[in-house]
């Protein structure tokens, strides 16, 4: 699997979004104790790599896998945190 498949598939991925949802609505809850960017940084690699490992893709390492996971979680992330911010923004 290519580079370009691979993060397609990621983009893609349903658990994975929904795991994100997650992230931010729980960084944003916990937004005055714990600050937003440590979380979000921190949420996205612990996602990519969590999904790495327990749900491999044949024909892929591990490493890329990740990496290719923590560029598709920082895309998601970036994209769900302006939906939630044009809607905490328009409430």
């Amino acid at each position: 699997m290519d580079h370009s498949a691979l993060l397609i598939a990621q983009l893609t991925d349903i658990f994975r979004i929904g795991l994100l949802v997650g992230l931010i609505y729980t960084a944003e809850r916990t937004r005055a104790q714990t600050g937003i960017v440590v979380p979000l940084l921190v949420g996205i690699v612990f996602i990519a790599i969590i999904i790495a490992t327990t749900m491999p893709v044949a024909g892929v390492s591990i490493w890329q896998a990740i990496v290719s996971g923590i560029v598709a979680n920082a895309i998601i992330t970036g994209v769900l945190w302006l939906i939630w911010s044009a809607i905490k923004r328009r409430g």
